[in-house]
């Protein structure tokens, strides 16, 4: 799908105006342009497959509700070794979608105007401005949250490193230059 904004590197545009209270099932994949694009942003050394299977439902009145899952194979750089390592990426997400403006967005407080949050709680809807959303970048930000940031080729491990004791750490006294100190 060509991509209507330059900083996105995957999209999938959907009109929230056709969007039904049955889920519509979605099959997306990402071309040549687009593996090549994900990897420069994800800053990999290359993204050989990115899928998803979506569904897109209404969600209460005005939101929009896009769950599926990503499946994506990426090459990155071993910490260790800087030799590539291959990596698969398979994570189910859901994310939900409300205007700009919406009740719904808004987060939960008590009187004393602090934020309440769940942190095993679902997230916050997300909001949209205009009548479209784009289901191609949830993907791919979902995709992305699921690499690895150590990436390490199996079996190797980085034993170039000593820790340090600490013994040097301790300060020297204000007084430790006048202990050879003599009168004469």
């Amino acid at each position: 799908m060509k991509n209507d904004r330059d900083d996105v590197p995957f999209s999938y545009r959907v009109k929230v105006g056709h969007i039904s209270a049955n889920p519509v099932e979605v099959h997306i994949e990402a071309d040549a342009n687009e593996l090549k694009a994900l990897a420069e942003a994800w800053n990999v050394v290359s993204v050989e497959d990115l899928s998803a299977d979506l569904q897109i439902a209404r969600w209460k009145r005005d939101g929009v509700r896009v769950k599926g899952s990503v499946q994506a194979k990426i090459v990155q750089s071993c910490v260790v070794t800087l030799e590539p390592v291959e990596a698969a990426i398979d994570e189910n997400f859901e994310q939900i979608f409300v205007p700009e403006g919406s009740k719904l967005a808004r987060q939960p407080g008590n009187d004393a105007g602090e934020m309440l949050l769940d942190p095993d709680g679902p997230d916050l809807p997300e909001t949209f401005v205009g009548d479209t959303i784009d289901a191609g970048e949830v993907v791919a930000e979902f995709a992305a949250l699921a690499i690895d940031p150590y990436p390490r080729k199996e079996g190797v491990e980085f034993g170039g490193h000593i820790e340090d004791s600490g013994e040097n750490d301790k300060k020297p006294s204000a007084f430790a230059v006048l202990k050879d100190w003599k009168k004469d």
